[in-house]
């Protein structure tokens, strides 16, 4: 039977801001899927967190979006959002954005990234979870991951990888979406993903190998609040998954792209440029110009449908220079205040409350 790995995550209060999970809320979100566990609607999980995010990560053998699976993680969301709610924490239930479940979070405000797999002999798998920042986030690492030969050596050197890798990329303005190959697309996907703000790498498919072409290797949610809600509501804070070895990037090869802060849209209101931080789920509290926005990786030994205890990636001190650079680069990018390329363009500020400063001023322009 197949195991499917479920991501869903949503933020229902910061502590305090938007820092931080309060451990309550971990606490009720643990204690509800372990009742969950009990009567098998799951089969194993983990609570995590990032930043104010709250991320359920579920096994189970139900496939994806799945109406039980995806009601749980509703209803923990509600549970934890009455919890926020008495402690008055800081935007209770704000990605909750229906009053009623209606068949999976999808278009509700949570995030979600799932797959269905057959469990090979042994099963590594990253979980990726952001916070500060949008789903274009994941477009560089992941290509360099699946794409790139200067970072994942296998491409080179394991022929079982020489066939390559099928992106599924999301136009998620037209809400379209595009199947491209590489190596021999490669120039024309760069062409697009280029562009993360509009489109978004969802999947990644093997194209050969040792692993079936049906089964996706990696996936990211691609949910946009502001698309959903029609005005800005918080980031979109994404999370991924990426399957390793045995024809795919090795753990470590997974785990290369991040030592480039990469810059990132979020921050700040959601309306700022900056570095990608790396770094171990419990220091993932943005805090300085509420950010700079933050990447966790939890490594996952999935045995039978089972999680486990998670490896904490990015605790290594190998990403201490990555960790130092983004410091560096948001004392650089910060010091341009108001100004571009620190503030987004005026065309990604459509969802944010800037238009209500120029709603305000329309009247005083005048014919030049």
């Amino acid at each position: 039977m197949k195991t499917t790995l479920s991501i869903i995550k949503a933020d229902v209060g910061g502590f305090p801001g938007h820092a931080s999970v309060h451990p309550e809320l971990v606490k009720k979100a643990r204690e509800e899927l372990e009742i969950a566990k009990k009567r098998e609607d799951i089969k194993d999980y983990y609570v995590a967190h990032c930043g104010d995010d709250l991320d359920l990560i579920m096994t189970h053998t139900k496939g994806v979006d799945n109406e039980t699976v995806h009601k749980l993680a509703w209803d923990t969301f509600v549970a934890c959002t009455n919890v926020a709610k008495k402690m008055k924490l800081y935007g209770a239930g704000q990605d909750l954005l229906s009053d009623t479940f209606s068949g999976n979070v999808k278009g509700m405000g949570p995030g979600s990234a799932e797959i269905e797999f057959e469990e090979r002999k042994s099963e590594p798998v990253i979980c990726f979870l952001m916070d500060k920042t949008e789903p274009g986030a994941f477009n560089l690492p992941v290509f360099k991951m699946f794409g790139d030969p200067f970072s994942t050596a296998g491409l080179v050197i394991d022929e079982t990888m020489h066939a390559g890798f099928s992106f599924e990329v999301y136009d998620t303005k037209e809400n379209k979406k595009v199947v491209m190959n590489t190596p021999e697309e490669t120039y024309d996907l760069l062409a697009l993903i280029g562009g993360k703000s509009r489109y978004v790498i969802k999947r990644v498919y093997p194209r050969g190998g040792k692993v079936s072409s049906d089964e996706a290797v990696a996936c990211v949610s691609t949910d946009k609040l502001s698309k959903i809600a029609g005005k800005y509501v918080g980031k979109d804070d994404p999370v991924a998954m990426v399957r390793c070895q045995s024809g795919l990037p090795a753990v470590g090869e997974a785990l290369e792209p991040w030592s480039f802060p990469h810059l990132v849209s979020g921050w700040m209101r959601g309306s700022h440029n900056g570095p990608l931080m790396p770094c171990a789920m419990d220091d993932a509290v943005p805090s300085r110009f509420d950010g700079p926005p933050r990447v966790v990786a939890l490594g996952f030994q999935v045995a039978d449908g089972m999680l486990g205890m998670p490896l904490d990636f990015f605790k290594d001190k190998a990403f201490d220079r990555t960790r130092r650079e983004s410091l560096a680069v948001a004392d650089y990018i910060r010091r341009h205040g108001p100004f571009e390329p620190h503030r987004l363009p005026l065309e990604e500020m459509e969802y944010t409350t800037m238009p209500k400063v120029l709603q305000k001023l329309k009247d005083r322009f005048e014919p030049a």
